[in-house]
């Protein structure tokens, strides 16, 4: 992998294991928000009883977890870049009791894998992150067994994802950020229309199919909405640690306002959308 494609792997991982205890305490929330899109992977997977599945990117676990408990006779490998959230994944296994599983901290575009060893793979939210999408979609096929089933998921368009932009939009209006690379890891990297179908068929998968699949960030409040946004979100973080306390402020403020307009009745209950993308070896 080029020199500043490994610089940005680096930089998620220390990320993600930065931002690992927001990540438990929140989870909860972002768990039940995310759930409608980990059961339309595990529904187009198709899962058999002694699959071997192997779940990418997996952050505390899901839907590697959930896909565990329906393997009686199968067994799941969870991976991620930090082992801080592999963590949170051994921990949230052993509360529910799960033992057919099994932790891997590492790169999806360095599978440390054999050749065809998976029935299946699910990997919900990692592609946005990957440094070389179409290495990472490569690696998946080559531990996949011949017929075996991929199935991703990736943001929208912004316009669909409120939950995020109501913050990231009024951030963008207040500071002067400079866009990001092409190549960087972003919430809406792989949001337009066909996007990692066609990766998908580059890396040699077929029967490929993209679902659009919405959900709800229930937040209940305003101050559960920005305190769980500001503590999981790496990008936001960064950006506000960049403003002064004035600035700060009114971002907060403005947010705030956003929020109390959309949801008068003081629910705060944000739509979202997710595109489920499936494909076979």
């Amino acid at each position: 992998m080029e020199e500043q494609l490994v610089k940005i792997r680096e930089q998620q991982k220390a990320s993600w294991n930065k931002f690992s205890g927001g990540w438990k305490k929140w989870d909860t929330l972002v768990m039940d928000f995310l759930r409608p899109v980990g059961n339309e992977i595990i529904q187009m997977l198709g899962l058999k009883n002694n699959d071997m599945v192997l779940d990418i990117a997996a952050g505390t676990g899901e839907p590697g977890l959930t896909i565990a408990t329906m393997l009686k006779d199968g067994k799941v490998v969870i991976t991620d870049l930090a082992e801080n959230m592999l963590e949170i994944v051994r921990e949230n296994a052993a509360t529910k009791g799960i033992s057919n599983i099994e932790t891997v901290a590492c790169d999806v575009c360095e599978l440390p894998f054999a050749d065809n060893t998976f029935d299946a793979i699910s990997c919900r939210f990692g592609f946005m992150f990957f440094p070389d999408m179409l290495l990472a979609a490569k690696e998946m096929v080559r531990v996949l067994k011949p017929g075996g089933k991929i199935a991703t998921s990736v943001w929208d368009v912004p316009e669909k994802n409120f939950w995020v932009t109501a913050i990231m939009g009024t951030i963008n209006k207040n500071m002067d950020l400079s866009a990001p690379p092409p190549e960087a890891p972003g919430m809406f990297r792989c949001a337009k229309d066909g996007f990692i179908s066609d990766l998908f068929m580059q890396a040699g998968l077929k029967n490929i199919t993209q679902k659009e699949v919405t959900g709800k960030l229930n937040c209940k409040t305003t101050d559960a909405y920005w305190s769980m946004q500001t503590e999981v979100g790496a990008p936001i973080v960064a950006a506000l640690g960049k403003a002064d306390d004035a600035t700060k402020e009114k971002i907060k403020t403005e947010v705030y306002q956003l929020l109390n307009e959309k949801y008068p009745d003081g629910n705060v209950c944000i739509d979202s959308c997710a595109l489920v993308i499936y494909g076979e070896k």
